[in-house]
C-alpha cells in the first residue's frame, strides 16, 4: 500500500482490506483462558489480559502520525492507539473483510447519488487527556492529511475525491473566519458530512484509513506530531525515541463501552526500531521477541532452519497474499525511456534468482504479471516467457539492438537498506542482467524516506540514475482498483516526492483506470483490471518478481494469533501474551 490520484465516479463493491479488533471484553485484570487451544483459524485462543508484547522493526517507521503513514504494518498497528471512523471486523478468513463502524455509530450514510457521506460519532469517546472527541477533531485530522508537503507519505484519497475548491492545508488557511475545508461540514459535535466531487460508493473504505483518526488542533505540532500522537485507542504512548524505540501503555480514558470492536489484552507494547533482520529472526525463535512487525516473514536462512525442524515449523503460518515484489523500470532515466531497452531487462531477468532472494517457493510464487492471484478476477499471463524463468539472453540482446544499445548500458538499481531480501534481489538482478551487458550499480537508501526523498522523488531518481527501483506493493483492498491505481496511474506522481508509482506515465492507462472505476458490472470491471495489467506489462514499466508469501513465526507465548485477509499478516490488535 502507498497513494492514489484517480478522477473517478465510482460505484465499486469490493472485498475489504483488513481486520481490526476482537469484540467485547473487559480491559482490566485477568480472566479465564480457553487453555490455549486453536479454534476457527485462531492459534492459542485466550482472553487472559496483562503482560508485555515485544515487536521489532528491521527499519524505521515511516511515521506514527496517522496523516503520514502508508505501510501495511503501520496501518495494522495504528489501530492500537487511534480510532478511525470505520474499521474492519477482527476475524480470520473472509469474515475479516467486513467493514464495521469504529469511531462512528454506523457505516456512512450516502446521499446525493453517493456524492455526500454522513457519519455520526459515538457518544463518550475521549482523547487520552479526557477531552471529548468531536466531529471537528475528525474534520481537522482530514484537513491536515491533505497537506502533502508536511505529510508526503500518506494516501491521497481525500485529496483526489473531496471537493477541495483550492483548499490545501489548515496551516495555509487564509480564511479569517477559519471555517476550514468547505467539503466537510460539522453541523454539531457528533455529525460529520463529506462532500465529493463525483459519486463514490466505496467511501467507507476511505473512512477506515488512519487519516480519519481525530486530532485535537491545540495539540497539533505539524511534522512533529509523530513524536506524541494523542491517543483515542486503548493504548497511549509512554515513550518515543525516534529511530530507536517506542512503548505503549493502557489509555486510562479509553472506554470499552464506546468500543465494541476491541478487546486489548496486553498491558504494555514495546517496539524496537532499526533492528538487524537476522537478529529479529533469531530472537523470535529463541522467544526473546514476539513479533517481526513488517509482517513479510522470516529471512531465507531462518526459513531453512525452521522448515527443517518440525517443532519450529509447527509455530509458523504461510499464505499467498495480495502483494507483489517487483522492480520498476524508470522511463525518466535513459536509455530506459526506450521501450525496447525496458523489454531487454524483462527478458534478461532471472526470475529464479528473484525467488531465491525471498527464500524460494516459501517466500512466494514466480510472477509473470502484476495482479496477484488472490485479487478478484486476476488472470495469469506471461508476455516475456523465458526457459525455466531463468532469462533469455538471445531475446534480451535482440531488444537491446532495437533500442540502439547492442552492447548494453549502465544504470543504477535502488533498494531499501533495511531489507536484506531487497538487497539480495538487487544482487540477483545485477548478475542476470550482466549476461547481456546491462551493468547495474547498486544503491541502497533508507526505508523511511525511500518514497519521500529517494526512489520516489522523480528529480532525485533521475539525477542519481536510478533506472531500476526494487519495491513491493500490497493492495489497499483486494480488487484491481485497490492494487493497480497506486502504482500505475500517472496522476499519483508528485514532483515533491512521496510516490509509489516510479514511472508508469501512460495516458491510456489513466483513461482505462477511469473507465474501470465507473463500470458497475463486476465481471466487466474485473476484465478491465486485467487489460490494464496487460497494457503496463506490454509497455515494460514493471518487472514482476514474485507474488508474495511470508513464513510468519509465532512464539508459543502469543495468544489469539491469526493472519488477516487484508493485511496478510498477524492482526496486531488481537494479540495477547502469556508472558507476564
Amino acid at each position: 500500500m502507498r497513494s492514489r490520484r484517480v478522477a473517478a465516479a465510482a460505484v465499486i463493491a469490493v472485498a475489504a482490506l483488513a481486520l481490526a479488533a476482537c469484540g467485547g471484553g473487559n480491559a482490566g485484570g485477568s480472566s479465564s483462558s480457553s487453555g490455549g487451544k486453536d479454534a476457527g483459524g485462531v492459534h492459542n485462543v485466550s482472553d487472559v489480559t496483562g503482560g508485555t508484547i515485544r515487536y521489532a522493526n528491521g527499519g524505521d517507521w515511516d511515521s506514527l502520525d496517522p496523516a503520514d503513514t502508508y505501510y501495511s504494518y503501520s496501518w495494522n498497528f495504528a489501530r492500537l492507539y487511534v480510532r478511525a471512523l470505520v474499521m474492519f471486523k477482527s476475524a480470520p478468513g473472509k469474515e475479516g473483510a467486513t467493514l464495521v463502524p469504529d469511531l462512528a455509530e454506523s457505516l456512512g450514510k450516502p446521499s446525493d447519488d453517493s456524492k455526500t457521506w454522513t457519519y455520526t460519532l459515538r457518544q463518550g469517546v475521549k482523547f487520552e487527556d479526557g477531552t471529548p472527541v468531536t466531529s471537528k477533531d475528525v474534520k481537522y485530522a482530514v484537513e491536515r492529511s491533505l497537506d502533502k508537503t508536511t505529510f508526503p507519505n500518506g494516501p491521497t484519497y481525500f485529496n483526489d475525491y473531496l471537493d477541495l475548491q483550492g483548499y490545501t492545508s489548515p496551516y495555509a488557511d487564509s480564511d479569517p473566519n477559519k471555517l476550514g475545508l468547505k467539503a466537510i461540514d460539522t453541523p454539531d459535535d457528533r455529525t460529520i458530512v463529506f462532500h465529493l466531487k463525483q459519486p463514490f460508493s466505496g467511501f467507507d473504505y476511505f473512512a477506515q484509513m488512519p487519516s480519519t483518526a481525530p486530532v485535537p488542533v491545540a495539540k497539533d505540532t505539524g511534522s512533529k506530531y509523530k513524536e506524541h500522537v494523542v491517543s483515542t485507542g486503548p493504548y497511549m504512548f509512554e515513550t518515543n525515541e525516534l529511530g530507536k524505540s517506542f512503548s505503549l501503555v493502557r489509555n486510562p480514558n479509553w472506554d470499552q463501552a464506546t468500543d465494541p470492536n476491541r478487546k486489548p489484552l496486553p498491558d504494555r507494547v514495546e517496539v524496537a526500531l532499526n533492528v538487524n533482520a537476522d537478529d529479529i529472526d533469531n530472537r523470535l525463535q529463541s522467544g526473546d521477541l514476539d513479533v517481526a512487525i513488517e509482517g513479510t516473514g522470516v529471512g531465507p536462512s531462518a526459513q531453512g532452519k525452521i522448515l527443517a525442524d518440525q517443532t519450529l515449523k509447527a509455530n509458523t503460518d504461510s499464505a499467498l497474499n495480495a502483494r507483489l515484489w517487483y522492480t520498476a523500470l524508470n522511463p525518466d532515466v535513459a536509455p530506459l525511456d526506450n521501450i525496447h531497452c525496458r523489454r531487454a531487462v524483462e527478458y534478461a531477468t532471472d526470475k529464479t534468482g528473484y525467488q531465491r532472494a525471498y527464500g524460494g517457493s516459501t517466500g512466494g510464487d514466480i510472477a509473470s504479471n502484476l495482479l496477484p492471484p488472490v485479487i478478484a478476477g486476476a488472470q495469469q499471463f506471461d508476455p516475456y516467457p523465458t526457459p525455466g524463468n531463468a532469462g533469455d539472453v538471445a531475446k534480451a540482446k535482440d531488444e537491446l539492438a532495437q533500442c540502439g544499445q547492442p552492447n548494453g548500458f549502465t544504470t543504477g538499481i535502488s533498494y531499501r537498506t533495511e531489507r536484506p531480501k531487497e538487497k539480495a534481489t538487487a544482487e540477483a538482478l545485477q548478475q542476470s542482467l550482466a549476461k547481456v551487458g546491462i551493468n547495474l550499480e547498486i544503491k541502497p537508501y533508507p526505508l523511511t524516506d525511500y518514497g519521500k526523498l529517494y526512489a520516489g522523488k522523480p528529480d532525485f531518481a533521475k539525477a542519481n540514475n536510478l533506472g531500476l527501483i526494487v519495491y513491493g506493493w500490497a493492495a489497499d483492498w483486494p480488487d484491481g482498483y485497490g492494487f493497480l491505481a497506486q502504482i500505475t496511474d500517472s496522476r499519483v506522481i508528485r514532483p515533491t516526492g512521496g510516490n509509489s508509482n516510479f514511472g508508469v506515465k501512460d495516458p491510456e492507462v489513466d483513461a482505462m483506470l477511469d473507465k474501470a472505476v465507473t463500470t458497475t458490472d463486476t465481471a466487466a470491471r474485473e476484465s478491465m483490471w486485467v487489460d490494464i495489467d496487460k497494457k503496463v506489462m506490454d509497455d515494460a514499466y514493471i518487472v514482476p518478481g514474485i507474488w508474495a508469501k511470508g513464513l510468519l513465526y509465532r512464539p508459543k507465548n502469543l495468544t489469539n494469533v491469526f493472519i488477516t485477509d487484508g493485511y496478510q499478516m498477524y492482526d496486531y490488535l488481537a494479540l495477547g501474551t502469556t508472558r507476564k
